[in-house]
């Protein structure tokens, strides 16, 4: 690996046919990977240029199509071109035969819209190039070069000033007989490199690295016979993280005086006074508060134009409520202008939900956010509030929780934050199951009640889906609930679960609690197993975290996120039952840094219940080091203590002497 060199010239690799034919052949190398079913990149020569008036990206590759699927992506290619970026294809060829045969007059070029840019009130000039190359063969070695170039418009002020580029090592299904990356720095600043997640030989993370690249300098990574080696299920790809040096305070002083200028442009009563005449009229601070963010939320469109709203600084307040529309920041903006009328403390803050996990890897830069949100300090409490979001509801403390760890408040002197772990007040859930069989015909009731984002999501999707589909997701959960997957399995759901129905009890829009109500009767209501026994079981598999189960990753932590719950099953039956079973009567508690769970038992002749109350501490990373006891636990709720079953004993002399055995045996 070479990694610093002097850098005179942008100009562009050049590469004739008869090199390209000399570099494309095999090797022991090659032919080791084609006969292992690989296929093998001959080169590949990336070049990243950047300077203070464009950015460029260059590429030049050669590799097989020896497997089908490879020559189907090979064939269709999509390319998404920025405004004022240009794409230039400087060669397509194949060498097929050993003969380089061009393939320009057979490709196919069309300039759409990206179509992925819009909807949802997304209005952007980014263009998808779409080329389609005809007649690629299996076994041709196709070879592509092109470059794309991004002129900086004035639009684009905080690309001039600052560059982020993040390189990431190739893709492990690939070998590569000559690899080649290059960045090329031709800013005046000074640019800061930082390796990270590169390994030994032994596979052990080395400790990151962090070095300078000057006006002129170059980085180089040049490799033979190359494979990425590191596990991509349970391992951090190694990237390498580019950006102008610079710290979090620079960064902060820098773009607060953006928003100071945009917040002092003109005050609420001059540009809104039918919306300050609205808040005036509302007494209580608690309600006036929730109508200034429902208000924001709901009434000013979310829209993005890139034409407009490039870059890091936010449209005015008075524009976007007299267009009741605006991008992240400029609603952001919007709605902590209305809170400072209301006197409510509210501070614009940078995110990145995609890439929150990485943040702490990365090196400062303003290009890493990717969304604005507002922060709101109110009687004594912190919320986040996402001003582009929708169809929420509640006081500010019953509002949907948004999850994430890193952010920079746009202030003066600011470092980067980090958002603090969380205990809901509430139960994101709370619900009755009542299970009764009696004469053989259960009847079944289930009274839900979601508060928070729980009960945000349940109001849109009782909303937006037909009412025969949510019954019968109902069913379906109810079906591996009460274990009738496993000896009726394949039978038709809709016949088990009778006149099955669900309607909305309540829904209170300022608490933000949603309640239904799910009635059904069953006919057969026992699970019987190979033996003939009878069972009447309720497990609720919501209950057992599997993703704290089976989480396994070398170089992330598992992230905490679930809600607080609370269950309450019961079971009768007009059946004797055997009530000092094991798993009948068995309860647990669990207390460890991370969450509290109880099962609590009720046991009498005829049935049983259940109280299941489980409170987690969110909105955190758990350390490596106490993972696996917080595995642990999480195995310890899954092993029967989700829900309850109850044991029948027949009726008959042999029925009892069976139950008298097997009592005996315990």
């Amino acid at each position: 690996m070479r990694e610093l060199q002097n850098s005179k010239t942008r100009k562009l690799p050049t590469i004739n046919d008869d090199q390209l034919i000399d570099y494309i052949k095999e090797s022991d190398f090659s032919n080791k990977q084609v006969e292992e079913g690989r296929d093998f990149c001959y080169f590949l020569d990336k070049i990243y240029y950047t300077s203070d008036t464009e950015n460029s990206e260059y590429a030049c590759v050669a590799y097989t199509l020896n497997e089908p699927s490879n020559l189907e992506n090979a064939s269709v290619k999509d390319v998404i071109v920025e405004e004022n970026e240009t794409y230039l294809i400087h060669r397509i060829s194949v060498l097929r035969d050993g003969v380089l045969i061009d393939k320009i007059p057979d490709t196919k070029i069309k300039v759409l819209d990206s179509e992925n840019q819009s909807e949802g009130g997304i209005l952007s000039s980014n263009k998808k190039v779409n080329i389609t190359i005809k007649d690629l063969r299996l076994y041709d070695v196709l070879i592509t070069e092109d470059s794309r170039t991004k002129v900086f418009t004035d639009r684009d002020f905080m690309r001039k000033e600052f560059l982020k580029y993040v390189y990431v090592t190739p893709s492990t299904y690939w070998a590569y007989g000559k690899y080649k990356f290059s960045f090329i720095n031709d800013r005046k600043e000074a640019i800061t490199y930082k390796k990270t997640f590169f390994r030994d030989e032994e596979g052990n993370v080395l400790e990151p690295e962090i070095n300078f690249l000057q006006k002129g300098e170059k980085f180089v990574i040049e490799k033979e016979d190359y494979i990425n080696s590191f596990d991509s299920n349970r391992e951090i790809a190694p990237f390498i993280d580019f950006a102008t040096d610079r710290n979090w305070v620079d960064l902060s002083n820098y773009i607060s005086p953006l928003y100071e200028d945009i917040y002092s442009k003109a005050s609420l009563t001059e540009f809104a006074p039918k919306l300050v005449e609205k808040l005036d009229a509302i007494a209580d601070q608690d309600e006036k508060l929730q109508f200034a963010i429902d208000y924001v939320q709901n009434h000013v469109y979310y829209i993005y134009n890139a034409d407009e709203m490039n870059g890091h600084k936010p449209q005015e307040p008075s524009v976007t409520y007299e267009n009741k529309q605006g991008d992240c920041k400029a609603k952001s903006v919007l709605l902590k202008v209305v809170l400072d009328y209301i006197n409510v403390d509210a501070s614009v803050v940078l995110v990145n939900f995609n890439s929150d996990l990485y943040i702490k890897y990365y090196l400062p830069s303003l290009l890493t956010f990717n969304h604005v949100i507002v922060k709101i300090n109110y009687k004594g409490g912190t919320y986040f509030v996402d001003a582009t979001s929708r169809d929420e509801f509640g006081l500010i403390e019953n509002r949907g929780y948004i999850y994430f760890m890193h952010y920079l408040e746009v202030k003066p002197n600011q470092e980067l934050q980090i958002k603090e772990p969380y205990r809901f007040p509430y139960y994101g859930i709370t619900e009755k199951a009542d299970f009764s069989a009696q004469n053989n015909i259960g009847t079944l009731k289930l009274v839900s009640t979601y508060k928070g984002g729980r009960a945000n999501y349940m109001r849109k999707y009782f909303k937006n889906t037909n009412k025969r589909e949510i019954i019968d997701s109902w069913n379906n959960f109810l079906f591996y609930a009460l274990n009738y997957s496993n000896d009726r399995n394949g039978t038709d759901i809709r016949t088990i679960f009778k006149d099955a129905t669900i309607e909305l009890v309540s829904d209170d829009k300022k608490l933000n609690e949603f309640t239904i109500q799910y009635n059904a009767t069953v006919e057969n209501p026992y699970f019987i197993d190979a033996e003939k026994n009878r069972f009447l079981m309720y497990f609720d598999r919501n209950v057992v975290k599997n993703a704290a189960r089976d989480f396994m990753h070398t170089d992330l932590l598992f992230w905490h996120n679930f809600d607080n719950e609370k269950y309450e099953i019961n079971l009768t039956t007009d059946q004797k039952i055997d009530t000092q079973e094991k798993y009948t009567i068995q309860e647990s508690t669990i207390t460890n840094p991370y969450f509290d769970f109880t099962s609590r038992k009720k046991v009498t002749k005829n049935g049983a219940s259940i109280i299941v109350d489980y409170k987690p501490l969110i909105n955190l990373e758990i350390p490596s080091e106490d993972f696996e006891d917080f595995r642990n636990a999480h195995h310890e709720i899954a092993d029967s203590n989700y829900g309850v079953g109850i044991d029948i004993i027949e009726q008959g002399l042999m029925n009892m002497l069976k139950y008298s055995f097997k009592k005996r045996l315990k």
